[in-house]
């Protein structure tokens, strides 16, 4: 089905690869700015571009260099990746549909995640690492054609621990009190204003650099 209204938050297929809506901004001639899950390369393209793909228990995915199968087995521990597929958010919140993000607390109600977002138990999906048996890969609309390495799930070099990846719109600050937004990601590449380019892992490991908040939070 072709989208022509595109809302924040759809997976859309674009090109044939999985991607996220990440915004709309209809004045713009290319309006529908995406990322690309599997890398979370940047595109921007039109509405009639893009086909819509509904995430679903045991549907499978490559989210920046790592194969996750979503889950409803479990509820999410500490650390763990969710995708909020059925978001219900309150009035103040800000967090919105398919966003991936960190659990940092559980309890009985719900998770609060890196982002201080509070979720209900029903509504995200569990994102457990690797292809579950069973799982369908949406990775590719048609993967007829696609390059063989493409195809094969590519694991995080430097992600034990399950740290939150950057994100566009998060703000660091760095040991000389110097404050940068994230405004765009290519690979393991992060662009921060001012032109600023640094290795993901610089900022996620690094002592120089800490995160403060995300600008979609304030």
């Amino acid at each position: 089905m072709k989208l022509y209204q595109v809302r924040k938050g759809q997976f859309v297929y674009y090109n044939n690869e999985l991607h996220r809506v990440y915004g709309v901004k209809p004045m713009y001639k290319e309006s529908v700015h995406l990322i690309r899950l599997r890398d979370l390369t940047q595109q921007l393209t039109k509405s009639v571009s893009v086909e819509k793909v509904k995430p679903k228990e045991l549907d499978s995915f490559v989210f920046n260099h790592k194969a996750y199968t979503l889950s409803h087995d479990r509820k999410a521990q500490v650390g763990d990746y969710i995708l909020i597929h059925n978001p219900m958010p309150d009035s103040l919140d800000t967090y919105s549909l398919n966003e991936i993000d960190v659990v940092e607390t559980v309890d009985k109600q719900g998770v609060v995640t890196s982002n201080s977002h509070g979720i209900k138990h029903n509504e995200y999906l569990l994102m457990v690492p690797g292809r579950a048996s069973g799982s369908t890969s949406i990775d590719y609309q048609n993967s007829e054609g696609v390059d063989a390495d493409n195809l094969q799930d590519v694991g995080s070099t430097y992600n034990p621990n399950n740290e939150p990846f950057p994100a566009i719109g998060d703000i660091y600050k760095n040991d000389e009190g110097f404050v940068a937004m994230v405004v765009a990601l290519k690979g393991e590449t992060v662009y921060l204003g001012d032109g600023l380019e640094l290795p993901q892992e610089e900022l996620m490991k690094g002592a120089k650099w800490e995160f403060l908040y995300h600008l979609l939070d304030k």
